[in-house]
């Protein structure tokens, strides 16, 4: 049997209402009875480190958001423990120390803002220890006929205990500027007129890495299937024309089981989160989690889980599935263009590097060129910084 897969967009704006994007004429949303809810996303999980609470408040439409919910006292205790939380940036709150969350313990999410509320989750326990099996890339073509990879995940539990499990992952790629040179203009000052020298500049602008953090939750269940078991099951799918496959790329997954009551919280905001159910006739009305406030009239929205989580990490170069082919292009076309007037206040501006010499195409003038910053500095897309568990 076809197991279940939900993406839901995990965005403080996908908790309080989604833009419809299929309307014939526009529309514009007016809601004269907007209300500010707290928004908790909380989990602690049994791998030892300093756990994360993040708080936030719903924002309308055309507002900035999302909006940190700041100077907040945040513990979590359980166990005859107190983990106290200290706000590291705004709205989001590490544990002072690092801890683990351990079975049969049960565990209560605590929360006094600065305006005087305080908030309370449900008592929470540890769920089942499920370990990843396997993690794997494929090249695949996909429902759409798009060519790519596919990473895909394999986990079993033998008690049948686990059932319900939720993916994020962390993906880190190999950035290399493709028209980067060893020379660049640098404004010079001399007798108080500025002009522009060609420089050795240094190596850190050519080789960059780049870890982006998944901004979907994905949820698998496996109590429709005769065994407690998650194979070949996609978790992350790349089009072959996507830049960040051109060198060399990495995926950390995290595999988190989650408490029935998690799981059915996330099946119901994905119905929060599908364009049709805004004005559809049966609304799925307020998405109640496991935390409440003190005062009964006032909303919260958001869980505090208490799971297990298992990581595995892997890598793989765009060669190892596509063997002489063309790499995917580029974030941009990096046209060359003969300097300038306006040089000067490119190179302020810190909007071009230098490319080289070209040769015009209609008087056959040789000159010095430059291209998109882009092209030749590639820390505008990420960190020269080799990361720690890289591996070439």
């Amino acid at each position: 049997m076809k197991k279940r897969r939900k993406i839901v967009k995990l965005t403080t704006a996908s908790f309080f209402m989604m833009s419809v994007c299929s309307c014939i004429e526009p529309f514009e949303a007016k809601f004269e009875d907007f209300e500010s809810i707290v928004i908790v996303e909380a989990t602690i999980t049994d791998k030892l480190g300093q756990q994360r609470i993040f708080l936030t408040r719903t924002f309308e439409f055309d507002d900035d958001g999302p909006f940190p919910e700041s100077n907040a006292t945040v513990r979590v205790e359980g166990g005859g423990n107190v983990f106290t939380f200290q706000e590291s940036t705004p709205g989001v709150y590490l544990s002072t120390q690092a801890f683990v969350a351990e079975p049969n313990i049960e565990y209560q999410l605590l929360i006094e803002t600065q305006n005087g509320r305080s908030y309370s989750s449900e008592q929470m326990t540890l769920t089942q220890n499920t370990q990843i099996d396997a993690l794997q890339a494929e090249r695949i073509t996909n429902d759409l006929g798009e060519d790519g990879v596919a990473i895909l995940v394999d986990s079993f539990d033998a008690t049948g205990n686990s059932l319900n499990y939720l993916y994020q992952y962390e993906e880190t790629y190999k950035i290399i500027a493709p028209d980067w040179a060893p020379l660049d203009y640098v404004i010079q000052n001399q007798d108080g007129i500025e002009i522009l020298e060609l420089l050795p500049r240094s190596l850190d602008e050519q080789t960059c890495y780049r870890t982006v953090a998944s901004n979907s939750i994905i949820l698998t269940n496996t109590s429709n299937l005769s065994e407690d078991r998650v194979s070949n099951y996609m978790v992350r799918f790349i089009g072959s024309n996507n830049y960040i496959l051109s060198h060399r790329y990495s995926i950390l997954l995290k595999q988190f089981v989650l408490s029935n009551a998690a799981y059915t919280f996330y099946e119901r905001l994905n119905l929060f989160s599908e364009n049709e159910s805004l004005f559809s006739e049966n609304q799925p009305g307020f998405l109640e989690g496991n935390i409440s406030s003190e005062d009964s009239r006032e909303k919260v929205l958001g869980f505090f889980s208490v799971s297990s989580v298992s990581e595995e990490r892997i890598f793989f170069d765009y060669e190892d599935f596509f063997p002489d082919e063309r790499l995917p292009e580029y974030v941009d076309p990096c046209n060359p263009s003969g300097i300038n007037a306006g040089l000067l206040e490119q190179v302020r501006a810190n909007v071009v590097k230098y490319f080289g010499i070209i040769e015009d195409n209609v008087t056959g003038e040789v000159k010095n060129a430059v291209v998109p910053r882009v092209c030749g500095d590639c820390t505008v897309l990420g960190s020269s910084e080799i990361p720690e568990f890289w591996i070439e």
